[in-house]
């Protein structure tokens, strides 16, 4: 009795916690266009789907930015992305074209957006 309680516990130990649910990107959000598919194509990577970042900065923000933001203009989108701004790198024209960029400020700037978690 003693081991197959011992091979239980160590199953469950095996499991571990539940997988993190994926984050979205264009290909699990076909219907994504213009500067939406673009962000999640560009962006989503980092500031997460919902704009609320990824990693630690996921954790220290809350509500999502994109849910809850209506301020963002999409010249300051422009700016810090060629410019980079915090820990955000410069992203460079060769890597997201001027037009592509425009698409997902105005997309931004649009905001707030609703999105799935």
């Amino acid at each position: 009795m003693v081991a197959s309680m011992g091979i239980v516990g160590a199953a469950a130990v095996a499991q571990g916690p539940p997988p993190a649910p994926k984050p979205e990107t264009l290909s699990s959000r076909p219907g994504a266009t213009g500067g939406e598919a673009l962000y999640l194509q560009h962006c989503a990577m980092c500031h997460g789907p919902n704009g609320m970042g990824t990693g630690l900065l996921g954790r220290r923000v809350q509500p999502a930015l994109l849910e809850e933001r209506d301020n963002l203009p999409a010249q300051y989108v422009i700016l810090a992305a060629r410019q980079g701004i915090g820990n955000m790198p410069a992203i460079p024209r060769g890597e997201v074209s001027d037009a592509d960029l425009k698409q997902i400020a105005d997309y931004l700037a649009a905001g707030p957006h609703e999105v799935s978690q």
